[in-house]
């Protein structure tokens, strides 16, 4: 594997202060078919069904994961952005809660968790519950950045991450 991180821009106090955002646009602009790659090699899709994306930044890998390995991509989203029947969890913020929602399984299906960066670990671990909720079996979580500082998923719930902070 390169060293893709080179391509990752931080922007000191976005979207509010305090925050360091990472910004993978430019890795996708000149690298997206190596990322996506080296995203799939993170884990085993063998038996996979689809490959479920979190709004909205997770969408970009996850669709791109599933088009290449041929199979189906799920959203997760926001309360109120997919249309009836769906399946709902809430969970807290720092400050507030959230709900995220998704359609329902057609049929007990494998599912690979995708997502852009794993700070806190509250949406990842949200999607997660909400995808067996909803019945799919979560086979396992790819993230492209691991804000290892914040959270410990990679070693609670085994995510796999590219490139770590």
């Amino acid at each position: 594997m390169s060293n893709l991180k080179q391509y990752i821009t931080t922007t000191a106090d976005f979207p509010k202060p305090g925050i360091q955002f990472k910004d993978f646009f430019p890795l996708l602009r000149d690298h997206l078919e190596q990322t996506t790659n080296e995203l799939i090699a993170l884990t085993d899709f063998s038996d996979i069904d689809y490959v479920v994306g979190i709004e909205s930044r997770g969408f970009i890998l996850a669709t791109a994961i599933a088009a290449k390995l041929g199979i189906g991509f799920v959203p997760v989203r926001k309360k109120g952005k997919l249309p009836p029947p769906v399946i709902s969890q809430s969970y807290s913020l720092e400050y507030g809660e959230d709900t995220l929602e998704m359609q329902s399984a057609p049929s007990k299906k494998r599912v690979i968790i995708v997502d852009d960066v794993l700070a806190t670990g509250g949406t990842l671990k949200t999607s997660m519950e909400l995808c067996e909720k909803a019945g799919y079996e979560v086979s396992s979580s790819i993230v492209l950045i691991d804000l290892t500082e914040i959270n410990d998923m990679r070693n609670s719930h085994g995510v796999k991450s590219l490139i770590q902070y």
